[in-house]
């Protein structure tokens, strides 16, 4: 009989028959969900031979949600995740006009998810712009609810934007506008709280995996109180909750200017373990990151409160409405981050089955149309192909 997941002394409580919410997602999510659903099933099964098992619960979120029931992001949807605590995703069209900003954000913000983790590598036989892909190997920990987004501002010409204007100026003698009759005005809020679960998250990270260096990546040189105090709270809490670690040697904390790391990875990834951003420089880091070994369609993530225990795994890339139902999408994204899941909640048979499957596809360069049109005389599959191959790869495992 499946069950939910529940949260219990800060441990995850996992059944053997499990219950797991799922958005499809829009455009190629059509594609790519039906397909990788075959792969995890098959790993589920491959590992543990029917002793445990996965039950898919749909839930929608999107374009599907907004045709089907006329609300993009239906408060059935949250109820449900918010009590399987763990859901999975692909990706979601950004309606225009519709009064949500961002249903990623949405879902971010309703469910606390305050860290978005990145894990970036590279997986030899990728077609990569660089000459050493293999040095990079980082793990992003991302601020995912403060910062400018949090979505607080007013738009250029409104009476609400003269009134903050109005009071900057005359309450709080701000002369640094420099076309206040023309300004949109955005509020960017971080604070040491959210600084430092954030950044908690991201130490016991590196610990539970042998890593020593965290690097604090900000622009504290330019705002001294949010950015900066992003880079201080972080070396204070180090230096308060994990003072033997940084004694020892086994904990390494550095910093590093936001502008200088993105050059930094590039000529130099191997220096970087673990990197702890604010929201808006994990947004950019996290993305050139992914181009690095190949772009963001094998780049997985997870946005996770690692406080309550909920956590919702997304493919990272965008729709891609021109290629959707045509059976030509890579599910690499949505895959690698269906392997974190398993991961997550202490399935790491499944995870490591996945992966490896993907390793030697990947290797033996058979690979969907994306990465095919990089590399010289290779045939693209098709995304069922690709998910075949994948499976007969599970199957051969020992």
């Amino acid at each position: 009989m499946a069950d939910k997941i529940l949260f219990e002394k800060g441990r995850l409580q996992v059944p053997d028959g499990l219950i797991i919410p799922y958005i499809q997602g829009d455009g190629i999510g059509v594609d790519i969900w039906e397909n990788a659903q075959l792969v995890f099933d098959k790993a589920v099964e491959k590992a543990y031979g029917g002793q445990r098992k996965v039950v898919w619960k749909e839930v929608l979120a999107g374009k599907k949600a907004a045709d089907l029931m006329d609300d993009w992001l239906p408060d059935e949807t949250l109820a449900t995740i918010k009590s399987h605590l763990v859901a999975i995703k692909g990706p979601l069209e950004t309606p225009v006009g519709e009064g949500i900003r961002s249903l990623n954000v949405a879902l971010r913000q309703e469910l606390d998810l305050y860290a978005c983790l990145r894990p970036v590598r590279y997986f030899k036989g990728v077609p990569s712009p660089l000459k050493h892909p293999e040095k990079t190997d980082i793990t992003i920990f991302r601020e995912n609810t403060e910062d400018i987004y949090a979505g607080i501002e007013w738009e250029s010409g409104t009476a609400e934007v003269q009134k903050v204007i109005d009071f900057l100026q005359k309450d709080m003698q701000v002369d640094k506008i420099r076309f206040p009759e023309s300004s949109a005005i955005g509020i960017k809020p971080i604070s040491k709280q959210g600084s430092e679960r954030l950044i908690r998250a991201a130490i016991d990270h590196a610990l539970a995996k042998g890593l020593r260096r965290v690097t604090l990546v900000h622009k504290g040189n330019i705002q001294k109180f949010t950015e900066g105090g992003f880079r201080k709270w972080g070396y204070e809490l180090a230096q308060r909750e994990y003072a033997d670690e940084l004694a020892s040697g086994k904990l390494i904390i550095q910093d590093v200017i936001a502008d200088n790391f993105l050059q930094q990875i590039l000529l130099y990834p191997e220096k970087f373990d673990v990197v702890a951003l604010t929201n808006l420089n994990g947004d950019y880091a996290s993305d050139a990151l992914a181009a690095q070994v190949g772009g963001i369609g094998i780049a997985p993530g997870a946005n996770i409160n690692y406080e309550t225990g909920h956590a919702i795994f997304e493919a990272t890339h965008g729709t891609a409405p021109d290629i959707a139902g045509q059976n030509k999408a890579n599910p690499c994204s949505l895959l690698l981050s269906g392997a974190m899941l398993f991961d997550y909640i202490g399935w790491s048979e499944v995870s490591q089955l996945l992966t490896k499957a993907i390793e030697k596809a990947l290797f033996e360069q058979k690979v969907t149309g994306d990465f095919a049109s990089q590399l010289e005389g290779v045939a693209a599959l098709t995304t069922s192909q690709f998910a075949e191959e994948l499976v007969a790869n599970i199957e051969k495992c020992p």
